[in-house]
Parts: C-alpha cells; sequence; structure tokens
C-alpha cells in the first residue's frame, strides 16, 4: 500500500478511484474534521463500528455497503470504531 503523508490512512490509487484504511490503531486526534476540494462517493467496504458525521448533523454508524456522497467544501470527519475502516472512494 502507498502511504500518504501525514495522513491518518493507507491507500491504494485506481484512476480516479482509491481504496483506503484506517487502521485500529490510528490515533483518534488524526481523525479531524477537514473539507475537500472535489466531490466524492464514498462506498464502505468495510466498518468495524466506524462512523461518519457530516457538518451540522449527528454521526451516524457505517456499514458494509453504504454508499455516501460528500459534496466539495463540506466539511466532515470519521469516528473511530473498534477495527479497520475499509472504504472506496470515486473522485466525482
Amino acid at each position: 500500500m502507498e502511504g500518504t503523508g501525514d495522513l491518518p490512512f493507507k491507500q491504494k490509487d485506481f484512476g480516479n478511484t482509491k481504496i483506503r484504511t484506517f487502521d485500529s490503531s490510528v490515533d483518534e486526534y488524526e481523525l479531524k474534521w477537514h473539507r475537500d476540494r472535489e466531490d466524492r462517493k464514498v462506498i464502505i467496504i468495510e466498518s468495524n463500528g466506524w462512523k461518519f458525521q457530516s457538518d451540522n448533523s449527528l454521526p451516524t454508524t457505517l456499514k458494509e455497503g453504504d454508499q455516501i456522497f460528500i459534496p466539495k467544501d463540506t466539511f466532515h470527519r470519521v469516528i473511530k470504531g473498534n477495527g479497520n475502516l475499509k472504504i472506496k472512494v470515486e473522485f466525482l
């Protein structure tokens, strides 16, 4: 897997699609509120109790197969669960 510098996940690149894995050992302080420059669709591959929170919304538990659309410039974060989080990110 390719490293991503200071980001809290490992990533494999497939053009406009990326597979990201957040390890269960990641420190929660690394999972910061942020916003992205592009629209994206996120598909949950593996969750283990992780949650997603968008600005002005309550956290929701992620389940395998869930799809989330995140518009560009929208603040969001993930909240650590019990195991790894693995997602597919499609840049639109």
